[in-house]
């Protein structure tokens, strides 16, 4: 699919309960090309999630624009969260249904997309029954499913044990190279950045600013042993560890 992800000159305050205004973005700017992937990294509190909700319509900016250009009258977002926020009271299949039908997709891709990733077997299984693996696994295959244009990550292997956190990225990378959405990861791992985005932003600042962009310049699929990734890993902890972030 070919979307297109602008932020123009994008403003946003936050009020907090004692009256103060807290400027978390000020004439923001960011372009996300079809099938990109973009990776924001900086300190907590600084804006990462901020601009997924902007993109998902859960915030509004103060000003500015956030713009999705597609094919779609209604540009179609998937979101992946830190937990899976599955319906405990739904089947795994019917989980995957409900945001197909919300979409106004093809309902035959919730089938689809549980063999994708690797739960064929479990579509008849409430989420209480599955690993957190498992349960992230249903998470991926609900944002997909609906043939997304648009792709948020906020820190969806966060919660997960390394081995299943690695599997799950490898995942991400063959639902990405079949799909092409463009999208946006916010991520506290540097090296999950290097492996799955062909951009990195790094924030600085209050309000939040672009440090720097850094190209990932390797073609998917990826090896995830590659030094390349380590060694863009140690460059952007370097930042951090300066404190120039």
């Amino acid at each position: 699919m070919s979307s297109f992800l602008r932020f123009r000159h994008v403003d946003k305050t936050f009020v907090r309960p004692d009256g103060t205004r807290e400027p978390v973005l000020r004439d923001f700017s960011l372009d996300v090309s079809p099938g990109e992937l973009v990776a924001l990294v900086g300190p907590s509190g600084i804006g990462k999630s901020t601009l997924l909700h902007l993109v998902a319509g859960l915030e509004r900016p103060d000003a500015g624009t956030v713009e999705i250009e597609s094919a779609h009258p209604d540009p179609r977002v998937g979101m992946v969260f830190q937990q899976p926020r599955l319906f405990d009271w739904l089947d795994v299949a019917d989980n995957i249904a409900v945001a197909v039908k919300a979409a106004s997709a093809d309902i035959k891709r919730a089938r689809q997309m549980l063999s994708a990733v690797g739960l064929a077997g479990h579509a008849g299984a409430y989420p209480l029954s599955l690993s957190g693996g498992q349960r992230q696994r249903v998470a991926l295959a609900r944002a997909f499913a609906i043939q997304p244009d648009i792709v948020l990550l906020d820190e969806p292997f966060s919660a997960l044990d390394e081995l299943t956190a690695r599997r799950l990225r490898l995942l991400l990378q063959e639902l990405w190279r079949d799909q092409e959405p463009s999208g946006l990861l916010v991520t506290h791992n540097t090296l999950e950045a290097a492996f799955l985005a062909d951009r990195v932003v790094v924030l600085a600042g209050k309000p939040a600013r672009i440090e720097r962009i850094i190209d990932v310049r390797d073609t998917r699929p990826r090896d995830a042993e590659s030094p390349l990734f380590f060694d863009l890993h140690r460059e952007i902890l370097a930042m951090l560890e300066r404190g120039a972030i």
